[in-house]
């Protein structure tokens, strides 16, 4: 029996114990935030059914993708560039609106968030690249790999940008990583950093330029902020009011009211539910109210204010709930998923797979950074959901996906035993002196 279990969870232990360690503090997190759910719905165990089945079937999942050999990653490659692109241009036109971007494509008894499937895509891609362009001479990557690279994945962030600024930039981010650790030129990367740098400030210039704050934006905030979604009617009859550059461009007002975030109120009573603050502001007082060990799972009480407390704001109430202790605790598990993928990556006798768990594991992590940062009040509010812990559908299963291809890495990797290690030569020895009557 134990050796089926066993043959079920293959792969790296460390990287195993992360991923069940946040599940089962996704559950029961996601369960004591749910409140305002299982108010709406007046169903108690609704939320924490659907989590769990969600769970369920990430893990599943997770099971099959590890047994997939890392050589048919290659061969799949081709086939999600063209599921990706044809999802991103199709939500962009067509998907559905939620707080004011169209980011999900609506299907039979789900929905579907194209960007969390392009994540996966590029990385791979990239990955793929990286590994065919390295030189001969150990030298690093070939001077042509970041052009390509940069072809495959600049139109997908650009894609995912217009409606989802945040997740194109935690994309491009990690992109970036993996053309370094690739080793591209350092003078291909300089250029690129200066490129990043002049399209930063022209953003900034379009934002502050075109972005003013008419009703619309300010309503598409206030919902934001308050997890009200858009009524479709109402964003289909104002899409249809508007040109093809205020299209494009109707997401400027949202960004632009967030660099501006206004002062707070020195009194936190002071907040109303459509204040541009109002989830950080309880964040905080989840924060500063946790002490070392916290309140107790299910004791929290910011959890009935903050809208997004089971998604963006899970982190709050994790640290409120179970305190110092817990938030070192959430941390340190993705400290050691990408401690545990660098130790497989130095592994691996190809680079493609050491590339591809790098960068999953980077993508996993990197977002796990900047939910963690927005929920302490270190960084500008987005929507990025803490990974395998925030309640959520695609999100969820799709980086279920990711620990199991990393898995399923972990499995081919060359392991390291008293038997593979280096031994160190014995000195030869001068021959012994003949003992004298």
């Amino acid at each position: 029996m134990n050796k089926k279990i066993g043959n079920l969870f293959k792969g790296d232990k460390g990287i195993w114990t992360v991923f069940l360690f946040l599940c089962l503090i996704s559950i029961v997190e996601v369960f004591s935030a749910s409140s305002t759910l299982t108010y709406k719905s007046q169903d108690y165990l609704g939320p924490l059914i659907y989590h769990c089945g969600t769970i369920l079937m990430g893990l599943l999942v997770a099971i099959v993708t590890l047994n997939i050999q890392c050589r048919y990653f290659k061969l799949i490659t081709p086939i999600m560039l063209i599921i990706t692109y044809a999802t991103l241009l199709w939500v962009l036109i067509f998907g559905e609106s939620i707080n004011g971007a169209n980011r999900v494509i609506q299907l039979p008894g789900f929905t579907f968030q194209p960007s969390e499937i392009a994540k996966g895509t590029m990385v791979l891609a990239t990955a793929q690249i990286l590994s065919a362009m390295q030189r001969d001479d150990d030298s690093g990557a070939d001077a042509t790999s970041m052009k390509y690279i940069l072809w495959l994945t600049v139109p997908a962030v650009i894609l995912i940008g217009l409606e989802n600024l945040s997740t194109a930039i935690l994309l491009f981010g990690v992109i970036f990583t993996m053309m370094f650790l690739g080793r591209v030129p350092w003078k291909q990367i300089g250029q690129l950093t200066g490129v990043l740098a002049a399209c930063v400030m022209l953003f900034l210039a379009l934002v502050f330029g075109l972005g003013s704050m008419d009703k619309e934006a300010e309503q598409d905030l206030a919902n934001a902020r308050a997890g009200v979604k858009t009524e479709h009617v109402v964003e289909k009859k104002t899409k249809e009011d508007k040109s093809a550059f205020e299209k494009l461009t109707h997401r400027f007002g949202t960004w632009r009211n967030r660099l501006l975030m206004p002062g707070k109120p020195e009194d936190p009573h002071d907040y109303k539910i459509t204040d541009k603050n109002f989830q950080v502001t309880h964040a905080n007082l989840a924060i500063a109210s946790c002490g070392v060990i916290g309140k107790g799972p299910g004791n929290s009480v910011e959890r009935d204010y903050l809208p997004q407390a089971f998604s963006d704001f899970i982190y709050a109430i994790i640290i409120e709930e179970i305190g110092i202790v817990g938030a070192i605790l959430v941390v340190f598990l993705y400290v050691i998923l990408l401690f545990r993928a660098g130790r497989i990556a130095s592994r691996c006798e190809n680079n493609f797979p050491a590339f591809l768990v790098m960068g999953l594991a980077l993508l996993l992590v990197y977002q796990a950074v900047i939910n963690m940062c927005v929920a302490v009040d270190f960084g500008i509010v987005t929507g990025q959901p803490l990974p395998l812990v925030s309640k959520g559908g695609t999100s969820t299963i799709v980086n279920c996906a990711y620990i199991g291809a990393i898995l399923s890495v972990s499995k081919s990797a060359k392991r390291i035993t008293p038997a593979t290690k280096p031994t160190k030569p014995i000195e030869p020895t001068s021959p012994t002196k003949p003992i004298e009557a």
